[in-house]
């Protein structure tokens, strides 16, 4: 008796559909769009990300009949280019907004307020963790780390930079992009659409003043240890709160008190090795083994 194994849904009520094909005159521009991501590549597997990207900037997310493009463009099947599509999270598998608005979530910007800005983003709005807005302008996600932690809480639209939020400047983000008002990121390029930002991301060029070069960058906190490893910050200086001895003015000119360490102190005071006591009152320990040798 031989076992046959059915499409998926065959047989269960379920029947797989071929995908519908683009129309002759997108498909012709796709053609050529996709001819120009392959010839980057030495291997014509290596240009299926970027596909991805572009059939997503066609319709706003990947299709059944973007995937099937992708396969027929580099002699895939088409479970290959699904297993892609649905691994990596920067693909979208349905219909979303024209604004796709993520609010870190992670360590720091979440106590910094990262987490009251999506709860009361989800409020406003009326979707949660994924959902679009009834008018298909604005999809609603939490996101990981966008490495901006010295702006925190930070809210990204289509992956451009809003920095410092509070929930109430949120709100009026959002609001404004439903409205059509023009909204300008913090940092970087103007905002664009989802769709112009998935083409971007395919590999054309990115024509939008400020696009290049001036996206911002690190911010202060991260660069002090940049500037003091190439030497720019002068000697260290550092504050001693349980020091009674000789200090001078901060090298900011703010009047902190600091004071320059001898060779034999450690760099920071909370180095120091103090007994229990003296850091825990109400834990009291006498020497350790060493000190009592």
């Amino acid at each position: 008796m031989t076992t046959s194994y059915p499409e998926r849904g065959v047989g269960l009520g379920m029947p797989e559909l071929p995908a519908p094909a683009y129309p002759d005159d997108v498909r012709a521009r796709l053609d050529a769009d996709a001819r120009e991501i392959v010839a980057r590549y030495p291997g014509s597997r290596s240009a299926l990300l970027p596909l991805l990207h572009l059939v997503q900037a066609e319709e706003g997310h990947v299709t059944r009949t973007g995937m099937r493009f992708c396969a027929e463009t580099l002699g895939l099947t088409t479970a290959e280019v699904t297993a892609v599509a649905t691994f990596y999270t920067m693909y979208r598998r349905k219909p979303s907004g024209d604004y796709q608005v993520g609010v870190c979530t992670n360590t720091l910007c979440a106590v910094m307020g990262g987490d009251a800005i999506f709860e009361s983003l989800q409020e406003h709005l009326g979707v949660g963790n994924g959902g679009t807005t009834e008018d298909g302008k604005v999809t609603l996600e939490h996101i990981e780390c966008n490495a901006a932690c010295d702006f925190a809480p930070v809210v990204m639209v289509n992956w451009e930079f809003f920095d410092n939020q509070t929930p109430d400047s949120a709100r009026r983000m959002v609001d404004d992009l439903r409205a059509g008002r023009e909204v300008a990121p913090t940092r970087g390029a103007r905002l664009c659409t989802f769709k112009e930002t998935a083409r971007i991301l395919a590999g054309f060029p990115d024509e939008r003043p400020g696009a290049v070069g001036e996206s911002g960058g690190a911010g202060p906190a991260s660069l002090t240890g940049l500037r003091l490893a190439r030497g720019e910050g002068g000697p260290a200086r550092v504050v001693h709160p349980r020091d009674g001895g000789p200090h001078t003015e901060g090298a900011d000119g703010t009047g902190t008190a600091v004071h320059d360490p001898s060779p034999t102190e450690h760099l920071s005071s909370h180095d120091e090795p103090q007994e229990t006591s003296a850091s825990d009152p109400a834990h009291p320990a006498g020497p350790t083994a060493e000190e009592g040798e």
